[in-house]
């Protein structure tokens, strides 16, 4: 199905020590309520997500926004990051939204586009990658939420202080995307534009293909910003895909 105007966001890194994001999201999605026809959330919504038996404040007011948001028109599609790749059905019926799974495609008037996070394109970083394979596995994830809440708030803090010290000596090409992985992925689905978070490294990429997809040897590469220092979101309109920010609520 085709949409007049779709917005994309992802890297909100949500949590209780920095409500400036969550004041900032909700007034993204009152300012844009019944004016867009959906919102996709490209993953890393929650700066770590335990399970969807969590209960905070925070959590509560962002699922009851997100709802409004819904209930007022727009559809919302939420895609599970490298923090909150536990998000479950529970939590998404509570925003009013549907769990998608990425890479997958999105047809829109400005062409049909592959969704996804971002962080399986970081192929260089194979200490990531491994762990990511390993928390993947259902059966991980599954002993893993059977456990206490308590036990899994250590793991979450531990994985982060362990994320933080990891980055932190990581040389930048690691950290990015690897150029053949995002190649390859377009001649997998043999489409020309691909857009996705993760990297924290907002920008739009030309790209020039080493083979023609649908005859054409150029790309498109659409990279979302995290909501750290400036808020930033990906609009579809008038068949143009266009990047912006904009500061944070104080």
């Amino acid at each position: 199905m085709l949409s007049n105007r779709i917005l994309f966001i992802s890297d909100l890194h949500l949590e209780e020590s920095r409500p400036d994001i969550a004041r900032t999201l909700l007034q993204f999605l009152d300012v844009n309520s019944g004016h867009c026809d959906a919102l996709y959330i490209l993953g890393d919504l929650f700066e770590t997500w335990i399970g969807d038996d969590e209960e905070s404040i925070l959590i509560d007011e962002i699922a009851s926004a997100l709802n409004r948001f819904h209930i007022a028109g727009p559809s919302i599609y939420l895609m599970h990051g490298n923090r909150d790749f536990l998000m479950g059905n529970i939590f998404a019926n509570r925003c009013g939204a549907e769990l998608i799974e990425g890479p997958c495609t999105l047809y829109t008037e400005a062409g049909p586009i592959v969704l996804l996070h971002g962080d399986t394109l970081c192929t260089d970083d194979q200490e990531y990658m491994q762990f990511r394979k390993q928390v993947r596995q259902e059966d991980w994830q599954r002993k893993f939420l059977a456990k206490p809440l308590g036990e899994r708030r250590v793991f979450a803090e531990r994985a982060r202080e362990m994320s933080r010290q990891s980055t932190a000596v990581k040389d930048d090409y690691i950290m990015d995307v690897n150029p053949q992985a995002v190649e390859n992925l377009l001649v997998e689905f043999q489409h020309n534009i691909l857009l996705h978070g993760h990297t924290h490294r907002p920008d739009i990429h030309e790209l020039t293909l080493a083979k023609p997809i649908n005859k054409l040897n150029q790309g498109k590469r659409v990279v979302l910003g995290d909501w750290g220092k400036k808020a930033w979101y990906a609009e579809i309109k008038d068949k143009l895909i266009t990047l912006h920010s904009f500061d944070l609520t104080n």
